[in-house]
């Protein structure tokens, strides 16, 4: 068999510039974080929402559940996208002004704009459609109807057409930018696929499958797949860069932690994988081609990246659960402007725990506190229990078993893969007995009172 060669044409790279700057759509701030990457360092937050609770309030009119981006680096303008205020924020990068905010479907992803600026596609993802924004009026001008659950948008470097992924149906749409019509639908291998993207040269589309850890690749040439590759759990975004005239793909794998770097040359072959910080989500290179920025979700910093060296090179606290990342080449002036930008609260930093097993099965556990307002609100992922079984999650005085669940964090059941993802507010850190006046973090199985995983 004829040995598949893969070839990447080297485009023109864009010298690191102090007009460039990083921006994170931060889903529990409800911010926009702003970094120099010149000197690697905050600039500090656009403010689009209060943090939650406050959001759930009948009187609320700021965005909320801050998640997407999107950049025209032709008209210097930042689009973020709200989830749960349906709506997307148009922003000028020269002077962190918000310029307006429209509203689109139910649950909007991702913003996406054209190669020359003129339009910013929306993946509507509570629908089945992309809404369409002219980016000189701020107007929708167009609904395309896609597959249920739209993720992302992706366009080929001369925009004639645009890859559609979805987060609900196991298929890609192929959409013509010029009659706005589905021309071909691809199946794949996995109904969420929440961040695709296409190679600098356009000959390549990747798209990742968050719930089972694969990413699809797509030659644009024939439009069909070349290649479906394990990258492992959680996999969440996928990009390109070149290095060095070297072709890279990097993608960020959420359930263990790492940046992982495929050569395109040689067959998409992984050479490196970078430990980062806590569940990294959104990545995106340097225009240089010489640095990764990286998005970590609990963590709530970004961690840069030197693709040269394999090495993180430096960390940088920012808003609260980055999700969306993107570099913004030629976004503001040379001495960057801190008007409409606000510091950091020292008291918003997040706090991560990692449970362990008290027996030979091996169930992974993580939770990831912030406090909110008078309350705290608590992220928690759990994997490998027992599937459709109900768990307690408390803080106990105990030393020893059986443990005491002194103070009930969450009770749960498991799906039938016996997982569990999701969230609860309490008083945990800011109120009464802080964490620190308990021993330790406990899963309890509740059908034999047995404590199953702990954590300090």
């Amino acid at each position: 068999m004829k040995k598949l060669m893969f070839l990447f044409l080297v485009l023109p790279l864009t010298k690191l510039s102090a007009q460039d700057r990083v921006y994170t759509g931060n889903q529990i701030s409800n911010t926009v974080s702003v970094i120099d990457p010149k000197t690697q360092t905050f600039l500090g937050d656009i403010v689009l929402g209060k943090p939650q609770p406050e959001i759930l309030s009948p009187l609320y009119k700021g965005q909320a559940l801050v998640h997407g981006l999107g950049y025209s680096p032709k008209r210097q303008l930042l689009a973020a996208v709200s989830i749960g205020s349906n709506s997307v924020t148009f922003i000028s990068t020269p002077t962190n002004k918000v310029l307006k905010t429209i509203y689109v479907g139910r649950s909007p992803h991702e913003a996406t704009f054209n190669p020359s600026g003129s339009q910013a596609w929306i993946s509507v993802r509570g629908e089945a459609y992309i809404s369409v924004i002219d980016a000189a009026t701020m107007k929708e001008i167009k609904q395309v109807k896609v597959a249920d659950g739209p993720g992302m948008v992706s366009f080929t470097p001369n925009g004639k057409w645009a890859y559609v992924c979805s987060s609900f149906t196991p298929r890609l749409d192929i959409v013509n930018t010029a009659t706005y019509q589905v021309v071909k639908s691809i199946p794949v291998v996995s109904p969420f696929s929440p961040n695709i993207f296409c190679s600098p040269d356009g000959k390549w589309i990747a798209l990742t499958h968050k719930d089972i850890g694969k990413v699809t690749l797509i030659n644009t040439a024939t439009n069909k797949i070349e290649k479906v590759f394990n990258t492992g759990p959680i996999t969440n975004h996928v990009t390109f860069t070149v290095t060095n005239k070297v072709p890279l793909m990097l993608v960020t794998v959420g359930g263990e932690n790492t940046l992982k770097i495929f050569n395109i040359n040689q067959g998409f072959i992984l050479v490196d994988s970078i430990a980062t910080g806590s569940l990294p989500h959104g990545v995106w290179p340097s225009g240089d081609g010489k640095f990764a920025y990286v998005g970590l979700e609990n963590d709530d910093q970004v961690q840069v990246v030197d693709l040269l060296k394999m090495a993180i090179v430096k960390t940088i606290p920012i808003g609260q659960c980055p999700q969306a990342l993107l570099y913004a080449v030629n976004a503001g002036p040379v001495t960057p402007v801190t008007t409409g930008l606000s510091p950091l609260n020292a008291a918003d930093k997040s706090q991560v725990i990692k449970l362990k097993s008290t027996s030979a099965i091996m169930p992974t556990g993580m939770l990831n506190i912030r406090s909110v307002g008078l309350t705290d609100l608590v992220q928690q992922d759990f994997k490998k229990l027992e599937p459709n079984t109900a768990y307690t999650l408390a803080l106990t005085n105990s030393i020893q078993q059986p443990y005491n669940a002194d103070y009930v964090i969450n009770s749960f059941k498991t799906d039938d893969k016996g997982t569990f993802s999701g969230q609860s507010t309490g008083i945990i850190k800011t109120v009464g007995k802080t964490m620190a006046n308990y021993k330790m973090v406990i899963l309890i199985k509740d059908t034999n009172k047995v404590t199953v995983m702990t954590g300090q």
